[in-house]
């Protein structure tokens, strides 16, 4: 897929704000869900900070040779929940969510290190294609339902699923009509056109369901916006500090004692194992769409690296550990777009808007169905992402047909292996299923031979 803008052009100033502006927006909903869904007075706005932080050091270690922004990891909503539930006060839970991503984010540290001794060959030959391809598929399928279930989401109680499913629907089909007959910018920013689309129909649906008295018409919800001047105009109208997570933790940190540290190690550390599979998926989907092997080049080592202390500082303000995402990297695929610059426009924009209550505001208020269509597009890209990958395998040999069947079957099918207060994802179990089950056929076709 040859790339409009490659990894090391510099599009214009202009634009690139408005590149930049459209990649956060593809990350936006995934990494503000992670703090609203484990609650504890944690915040988007500072979840948003970290976000950006993390990104721009992610950047730094690998040379600004992967354009991938890190957003708030789901892989960790059960660690940070054990977490708030084992501490003695919200403090020490703020104090253990920070702890525990130093935790993982060593795990990332020794895995980097020992790949850097040994090398990545030993990696390609246990994810050849076969496995990595089916895999990455399974990243952007197992969250469809996610994106069919906010398609379907009225924001407003009593709002009709059919007028959410139209807005989102026509969002769906603006962005699809500019990235593939749009010209210049059109192309370059389908998102936001989309959204904008989307937007602007549900607040008209709403408008009207508002002035004739009828529910079913609601679908957008303006208190995110109305709630900053409830109060009448202040200067927290329009700014405001970050609740961030180093703040909340300062009284907590005394309060640790030996065994909730144990348990905090125990949460985070295997879930850090499985994140690494997700690791090595998200960046070999990515190299094959710049068509250049970031596991070679900047290397694995680096990746890993920029990954794991990026979480860490991620967390430290937001307390979300970090990951490379999915919807970032179907961005650059559908945009055609690889500038990491692009990408760290993106991340101060996250760090700049995490101050301007406005601007939060309005972005809370874009409604479910209309993310919900702009998902649609995501995962569904990085979904048929990996099945391209899969086209370069021999589906007509039996062991190669059996490899990419119990991958894709596991994974759609949501399989999760759970051991105590650790769950190893469905991507992860389908990942693992498939290796073991690539070693042992590929093992048997040597014997044979």
């Amino acid at each position: 897929m040859k790339m409009i803008y490659d990894v090391k052009d510099k599009p214009k100033a202009g634009q690139v704000l408005i590149f930049g502006f459209q990649q956060l927006l593809a990350i936006m909903a995934a990494t503000i869900a992670v703090p609203m869904i484990i609650g504890n007075g944690m915040s988007i706005a500072a979840a948003l900070f970290g976000a950006g932080v993390g990104t721009f050091v992610y950047v730094l270690f690998t040379k600004a040779s992967s354009p991938v922004f890190l957003g708030s990891s789901f892989a960790f909503l059960g660690s940070m929940a054990a977490a708030f539930a084992g501490a003695v006060s919200a403090e020490a839970g703020f104090a253990g969510i920070i702890l525990g991503a130093i935790f993982a984010g060593l795990v990332y540290v020794v895995i980097a290190l020992v790949v850097k001794i040994v090398g990545v060959n030993w990696l390609n030959k246990l994810m050849p294609s076969v496995v990595i391809g089916p895999t990455v598929a399974i990243i952007g399928l197992s969250l469809a339902g996610n994106a069919v279930g906010d398609l379907q989401k009225s924001n407003v109680e009593g709002g009709s699923p059919l007028i959410a499913v139209l807005c989102g629907l026509v969002t769906v089909l603006v962005v699809t009509l500019c990235s593939t007959y749009g010209k210049k910018m059109a192309r370059l920013i389908p998102f936001i056109i989309g959204i904008l689309a989307g937007y602007i129909l549900a607040a008209i649906f709403t408008a009207i369901g508002f002035a004739a008295d009828i529910d079913a018409l609601k679908i957008l919800d303006f208190s995110p916006v109305t709630a900053l001047v409830a109060d009448g105009v202040t200067f927290s109208t329009f700014f405001s500090v970050p609740e961030f997570s180093f703040l909340k933790s300062a009284k907590g940190w005394g309060q640790l004692d030996a065994g909730y540290i144990g348990t905090i190690a125990a949460a985070y550390m295997p879930v850090a194992m499985v994140v690494f599979a997700e690791h090595i998926a998200d960046h070999k989907n990515i190299s094959s769409i710049i068509e250049r092997d970031l596991l070679e080049k900047p290397g694995l080592h680096r990746t890993l690296l920029g990954d794991g202390v990026g979480s860490m500082v991620g967390a430290f303000f937001g307390g979300c550990p970090n990951t490379t995402y999915g919807e970032s990297v179907a961005c650059v695929a559908i945009t055609r777009n690889a500038s990491v610059v692009t990408i760290m426009t993106t991340a101060v924009m996250a760090i700049v808007i995490s101050f301007i209550a406005p601007v939060i505001a309005f972005l809370s208020s874009i409604p479910s169905c209309v993310m919900g269509g702009v998902c649609m597009t995501l995962y569904g890209f990085i979904a048929v992402s990996g099945l391209k990958m899969v086209q370069k395998v021999d589906l007509n040999e039996n062991k190669n047909l059996f490899v990419v069947s119990i991958i894709l079957i596991s994974g759609i099918g949501g399989l999760t292996l759970n051991f105590g207060k650790i769950t190893i994802t469905s991507v992860a179990t389908s990942l693992i299923l498939g290796i073991l089950l690539n070693i042992v056929l590929s093992g048997k076709k040597s014997a044979e031979e």
